[in-house]
Order: C-alpha cells, then sequence, then structure tokens
C-alpha cells in the first residue's frame, strides 16, 4: 500500500470514527509505583553493578556525597534517581548496556 492509499484510509476511518460508526482504538497503560530504597538496597544495587561510589554517582547524575549519604541512611533518594536505581536493581548491566557507563 503506498503513502497515498495510507492517508486516504487513515482519513476515511477518521470520517466514520466522527460520524460514530467506528470505535477508536485505544490501549490502556498502567505505570508503577516509584519505589523507594533503604540504605543497604541502594548498596546492594551498587555493589552489583561493581561501580564504586565515585563511578556510580556519576551514572546517577549526583554528587559521590550524595551516593555516600543515600548508602549510610542519611539521605534518601527521590522521583527519577529511584526509577533509575529500578532500572538498575532489574538489570545491574544497564549503566553499560544503556552506554551511560563505557569502559
Amino acid at each position: 500500500m503506498g503513502i497515498f492509499d495510507e492517508i486516504k484510509t487513515g482519513l476515511e476511518q477518521a470520517i466514520e470514527y466522527e460520524k460514530g460508526n467506528l470505535k477508536a482504538k485505544k490501549t490502556v497503560l498502567s505505570v508503577a509505583p516509584v519505589e523507594y530504597f533503604s540504605a543497604s538496597e541502594i548498596k546492594v544495587i551498587r555493589g552489583n553493578t561493581g561501580l564504586t561510589q565515585v563511578m556510580f554517582a556519576k551514572y546517577m547524575g549526583v554528587s559521590p556525597k550524595t551516593v555516600e549519604a543515600w548508602e549510610s541512611g542519611r539521605n534518601h533518594p527521590e522521583g527519577a534517581a529511584c526509577r533509575l536505581l529500578t532500572l538498575t536493581k532489574n538489570d545491574p548491566s544497564f549503566p553499560r548496556r544503556s552506554g551511560i557507563v563505557s569502559e
């Protein structure tokens, strides 16, 4: 099917939908709640990556003192940092596979 035919089909479907003769396709998504991590969990996640606190901090986009505070329980990651920790927990090779960390 050529591009013209695809556009024509799409427009015809839009008209039928607008008339109420065609139901729209929809996808229902769900988003997992943000995980929160204890100091010991963060240390295990970092350990599984094989990264030092300094390298892990660079990977996470925070200072080494922040990682140290997380691992000692003086501070806790929030928001996007927790999402990145979840990805890393689920796949310790993620920092390297994603290209964020390289040899």
